[in-house]
C-alpha cells in the first residue's frame, strides 16, 4: 500500500495511470457502442485531441511555473474571429497568421509581467483580459464575425484527411513533433531548468539569477502564441468563424494538465502527462456522449469523473512527507 501511495504520488507514476485510464476507457467505449473503434471515430478522437493538446502547451508551461491562464479561451476566440475576419477581406493567410501571433504574444507577454510584476493573482489578470480580448472583438465585428479559413488550414485538420499512407491527417504527426520539442524544451533547456527551479521555488530562484517578471512574460507568451494556434486550427475544423469556440478550452486545458500529473501549485508536471490527460478527457467526453448523455449532462458527468480521477492520485502530499 505505501509502494503504491509513492508510486502514485510521482509524477511518472500519474502519468503512467492516466495512459492506463485512457486506454481503459477506449476498451469500455469499444465493449459498450459500436463502431467506437472504428477507423472514422478513432481519427476523429485523434483530431479533437490533437487541437486540445496545442492548446494545452501553454497551460502546461504556465502550470509548472506556479501560475493559470484563464485568457486561453479567449485568445483562441479572438484568433479564430480575427483570421477568419481579415482572410475574408482577402488579405494574405501568412500575413494574418503573422498578425495574430504578435498581438497574442503582446497579450500573454502583459499578463505574465502585470502578473508577477505587480503581484496580482495570474487567475485575475488572465479572465480580465481574456474578457478585455472579447468584448474588443465583439466590438470590431458588431457580434457577427464572419469568414473562413483557407483549405490548406481545413484540410491540415480534416478528420478525413491523410498523410500519405497513414489514416489521418497532418495534425497528427506535426502533434507528434510538438510535443517531442516541448517535452525537450522542459527536460533539457535552459528555460525548462529555470521554469522548474521558480515553479518549485518562488523565493530562492531569484538568488540562482532567475529573472521571474521575464520568465513570467515569456511563459504567459508562449502559452497565449498556442491558444492562437488553436484558434486559427479550430478555424479549418469547424468552417466559420465562432468568438466562444474556445469556450470549452477553459475547463478542458486546465484538467487535463492536472489529470496528467502537473501540480497547481507549480513545480511538477511535464507535456507528456499533459497528453495522457487529454487522451482521458477525450474518451470520456466520446464515450459519454456516445452512450446519449445530452451536453449538459456530459458536462456535469465530466467534471464528476474529473474530480474522482484527480481524487484518486491529483492530491499534492501531506507537508509532513515533504520534511
Amino acid at each position: 500500500m505505501i509502494r503504491l501511495k509513492g508510486f502514485l504520488a510521482s509524477t511518472s507514476g500519474r502519468v503512467i495511470v492516466a495512459f492506463l485510464i485512457a486506454l481503459g476507457l477506449h476498451l469500455l467505449g469499444t465493449v459498450l457502442i459500436d463502431g467506437y473503434s472504428s477507423s472514422f471515430s478513432i481519427r476523429a478522437m485523434l483530431v479533437i485531441a490533437s487541437l486540445l493538446a496545442v492548446a494545452c502547451v501553454g497551460q502546461t508551461l504556465v502550470v509548472v511555473l506556479g501560475g493559470i491562464d484563464l485568457s486561453i479561451p479567449f485568445v483562441i476566440g479572438f484568433a479564430n474571429v480575427v483570421a477568419a475576419q481579415l482572410y475574408g477581406e482577402q488579405w494574405n493567410f501568412g500575413l494574418v497568421c503573422l498578425l495574430v501571433a504578435v498581438i497574442a504574444i503582446l497579450i500573454g507577454a502583459f499578463n505574465g509581467y502585470v502578473s508577477r510584476k505587480l503581484d496580482i493573482h495570474p487567475l485575475i489578470v488572465t479572465l480580465g483580459t481574456g474578457m478585455v480580448v472579447q468584448g474588443a472583438v465583439l466590438l470590431w465585428t458588431a457580434g457577427f464575425p464572419s469568414g473562413s479559413a483557407p483549405q490548406v488550414v481545413s484540410d491540415f485538420v480534416s478528420i478525413g484527411g491523410s498523410v500519405g499512407p497513414l489514416p489521418f491527417p497532418w495534425i497528427v504527426p506535426c502533434l507528434a513533433v510538438l510535443a517531442l520539442a516541448v517535452m525537450a524544451l522542459m527536460a533539457r533547456s535552459p528555460y525548462g531548468r529555470r521554469l522548474y527551479a521558480l515553479g518549485s521555488n518562488p523565493g530562492a530562484a531569484p538568488m540562482a539569477l532567475i529573472d521571474p517578471v521575464r520568465m513570467w512574460a515569456v511563459t504567459f507568451a508562449i502559452s497565449a502564441f498556442f491558444a492562437a494556434v488553436a484558434g486559427v486550427l479550430l478555424l479549418g475544423f469547424t468552417g466559420s468563424a465562432y468568438g466562444d469556440v474556445g469556450q470549452p478550452y477553459l475547463f478542458q486545458t486546465i484538467a487535463a494538465v492536472v489529470v496528467g500529473g502537473a501540480a497547481l501549485v507549480g513545480g511538477r508536471g511535464s507535456y507528456l502527462g499533459t497528453i495522457a490527460g487529454v487522451l482521458v478527457l477525450t474518451e470520456v467526453n466520446t464515450l459519454l456522449i456516445g452512450l446519449g448523455f445530452q451536453p449538459s449532462a456530459v458536462q456535469a458527468a465530466l467534471g464528476f469523473i474529473i474530480v474522482v480521477l484527480v481524487s484518486i492520485y491529483g492530491r499534492e502530499r501531506h507537508v509532513s512527507a515533504t520534511i
